[in-house]
């Protein structure tokens, strides 16, 4: 079709984009009007009397038709031109940028290597394409990956670079040729870009200097056969016996249908693996496999599925991911403003846990509390903290039946900031006095709660007495605060809907936007109505609500076996996940959990003292332990323009584990520490979403004043980089007066003129 519409209009439809239109006539305009009045006068008045049996509709039909024929002639006397703007030969230079990653060596659908194309297009010098670049240009060839360089041949390409950095590649090789006329860039790879910046401001200094980028795409925009795992989503920390459940995306294409098995493995041994029933072609698939980890120290977790027949790419089938299983005990506070059997059982129920430390304060009496598992006689002996250093020393916080009148202003604000600033897990428990019943409608605490405090039966005093069957939600079935057991979610929720019901409620029926609600309950027949679990972020923390008071019920009922755990279990996982991912005084991250052997390493350590405020003039040291227990001492500097922030960098020397230790001080007093690790191993990145990026090349192109190709539509490509005007330039001006499509809709106009008399019997 297109070289169909070439023959019929004589030039690529493009130079029409690319081009201006004009006449170039020689003749003045008037000169020319005269004589196509004088033509077209005659050919009106020729049918303007009646001759024979010539109706109306005829002699209108052959005029118009004659009138057609002299238009065509008058456009031809006009000398109608086509003005482009061409570069001028061999003065005008062309970057070339060839994708030197790994991804380059996935074999398409085609059995051939993306390098193929490359290396018999630009590295062949009895190549058309080269052969016609360079006639016109002078050419500059770059390698890139994770860095860019100067290509002397396309011989020297390996096809080894862990990471692609499209954007700061075109940047980079525009700076390289600052100076030279430079025509455009020509971009060879798949459109991967995983530097973690946005290509959109890669492209501005392009758009500014008015450098069209040119993009080739290789590979094809649909892999297939695949499997690939394309995310695992686990917590970075957590403690020591907790029961996980990670959900696995696992992507595919050409094997739907199919069941694989999903094996997880810690250190080259198998610890769990999962059914995974594939489904359509380019739909993921969420395999939720149960771990429970039981060893304490940093965990290098691996997720495969094992190679299909006939794969396109065996390198994606598997992803690592580091794990910190902490074996520490973490401190809650339970303040219960009243004598009940909830506090009894839930201490019951996390005695043998030796990593939750549940400090017990309960009022006894007006201005009387008894204190349990303090550290210390001086530990809440004035009752409920009142400095935010005192009550920030804990990760969690449960309040039970206490009214809002017992806390201060300053209290119930210090509460909210304990969430949203300090980052901790505040649990509100249902009794006669909580949630509306005991007056917190309206307080700093409501406007953190995840439910809304307005149902009616909230005017009532004390608490609700109704049967209240439970039943988990969908995101309760996978949540790891309501695990109780089972392979699957039907088990799960079999398990939650036998347990008997709690009788004692606090009426909440509505969560808030954003809010995600875990437990439901109401009668067999709805168990919707009442909000039993529900929970959302908050600033840097959460806030959980369980409007419930009788959860001992699940331990004490007739019905339940003396060996039944479910209690315990709830309540071990509910207080494991409140201080899940709460943050220390200090914290230390690197940039990426897993870097590359050799690769510059970035920690970041945000700095607070005991209240959580930001410390700026602190001295912060890590001392990193390579996997050989060689140590070096890193010192961190501020970062200025954000408060507690202190940046640094090491680099690998070897693959393994790396242990970084960070200790944060300001003058004699130690502030804080915090550990991390950074796994050094050789990257497979590229071959993860390997399919070719059109759609960013095509992008790429377009908003630079360039165009896509594929190696099928690549011939093009010296002439569209010539017509840009970029660079040193000429004026040039094709003929379009001897198109063929002049000459076919000439003689058409003719012809049909002719037959319509002939069929008519005009002749």
């Amino acid at each position: 079709m297109q070289a169909f519409m070439e023959f019929l209009f004589k030039y690529r439809l493009l130079l029409f984009q690319e081009g201006d239109f004009a006449f170039a006539s020689p003749w003045p305009t008037m000169v020319v009007l005269g004589v196509v009045a004088a033509l077209a006068v005659p050919a009106i008045l020729t049918y303007g009397a009646a001759r024979g049996d010539t109706q109306p509709l005829d002699r209108m039909v052959m005029a118009g038709l004659r009138l057609g024929v002299v238009g065509v002639l008058v456009f031809i006397l006009f000398q109608p031109i086509l003005v482009l703007t061409s570069v001028v030969p061999q003065r005008n230079f062309v970057g070339i940028l060839i994708d030197d990653s790994q991804s380059m060596r996935i074999t398409g659908n085609d059995g051939l290597p993306r390098s193929a194309f490359i290396e018999s297009t630009f590295g062949s010098e009895g190549s058309e394409l080269m052969s016609a670049l360079s006639e016109k240009f002078s050419l500059r060839f770059f390698r890139f990956s994770r860095e860019t360089s100067r290509l002397g041949d396309v011989s020297e390409l390996e096809y080894v670079g862990t990471a692609t950095e499209l954007g700061k590649a075109m940047v980079r090789v525009q700076e390289e040729l600052t100076g030279v006329p430079l025509s455009g860039l020509i971009v060879l790879s798949d459109g991967a870009d995983n530097s973690g910046e946005p290509l959109a401001e890669s492209l501005l200094p392009l758009q500014a200097a008015n450098i069209p980028v040119y993009t080739v795409g290789l590979g094809d925009e649909v892999l297939s056969p695949d499997v690939q795992v394309s995310r695992v989503e686990i917590p970075r920390t957590v403690l020591v016996g907790t029961s996980l459940v990670v959900d696995v995306i696992v992507s595919h294409r050409g094997y739907a249908g199919r069941t694989v098995p999903l094996i997880v493995e810690d250190g080259g041994q198998v610890i769990a693996t999962e059914d995974v029933a594939l489904g359509e072609d380019g739909e993921p698939v969420v395999a939720r496999v149960r771990l429970d980890v039981a060893v304490s120290g940093p965990r290098l977790l691996r997720f495969r599925v094992p190679v299909q027949d006939g794969e396109s790419v065996e390198q994606n089938n598997a992803r690592e991911v580091l794990v910190d299983v902490a074996d520490e005990s973490e401190k809650i506070l339970y303040f219960e403003g009243e004598p009940r059997w909830e506090l009894k059982f839930v201490r019951r129920a996390v005695a043998d846990d030796e990593n939750l430390q549940v400090v017990v304060l309960q009022r006894t009496a007006a201005g009387k509390f008894l204190r349990l598992e303090v550290d210390d006689a001086d530990e809440l002996a004035a009752g409920f903290p009142k400095t935010r250093e005192e009550l920030f020393k804990y990760r969690g916080l449960v309040l039970g039946s206490v009214e809002a009148s017992f806390f201060t202003h300053d209290q119930l604000n210090m509460i909210v900031d304990f969430v949203s600033q300090r980052g901790g897990g505040l649990l509100l428990l249902g009794g006669r006095n909580s949630f509306a019943q005991g007056g917190y409608e309206g307080t700093s605490l409501a406007e953190a709660m995840p439910v809304f405090l307005d149902d009616e039966r909230n005017t009532e005093a004390g608490t609700y007495f109704d049967e209240l069957l439970v039943s988990p939600t969908r995101t309760g079935l996978t949540h790891p605060a309501t695990q109780l057991g089972g392979d699957d979610s039907e088990g799960i929720r079999e398990l939650w809907e036998s347990l008997p019901p709690v009788t004692t409620l606090n009426p909440i029926t509505r969560i808030k936007p954003g809010a995600t609600s875990l437990l439901t309950g109401g009668t067999d027949q709805d168990r919707s109505r009442q909000i039993v679990l529900a929970y959302h972020r908050y600033g840097r923390g959460k806030v959980i609500v369980l409007p419930v008071q009788d959860t001992w019920i699940w331990q004490m009922h007739a019905d339940i076996p003396l060996e039944d755990q479910t209690h315990e279990i709830f309540w071990r996982q509910l207080l494991r996940w409140l201080i899940d991912g709460v943050p220390n005084p200090v914290g230390a991250q690197s940039e990426s959990e897993v870097v590359e052997p050799g690769q510059v390493v970035n920690l970041t350590v945000e700095v607070g003292d005991s209240a959580y405020l930001e410390v700026n003039d602190g001295s912060v040291v890590a001392t990193v332990v390579s996997p050989a227990g060689d140590s070096i001492t890193v010192s961190l500097d501020w970062a200025v323009d954000e408060d507690g922030r202190y940046d640094g960098t090491f680099t690998t020397t070897e693959a393994g584990l790396y242990e970084v230790s960070v200790q944060a001080s300001r003058g004699a007093d130690t502030l804080g520490t915090a550990v991390t690790f950074v796994n050094a191993a050789p990257s497979v990145a590229e071959y993860f979403d390997a399919s070719m990026r059109g759609t960013t090349l095509r992008r790429v192109a377009e908003e630079t004043g360039g165009r896509f190709y594929t190696p099928e539509t690549i011939a093009n490509l010296p002439e569209d980089i010539s017509l840009t005007g970029a660079g040193v330039t000429l004026t040039e001006e094709r003929d379009l007066w001897d198109m063929p499509i002049l000459l076919i809709l000439l003689l058409g106009l003719m012809g049909a003129e002719w037959g319509y008399r002939r069929t008519r019997g005009l002749i």
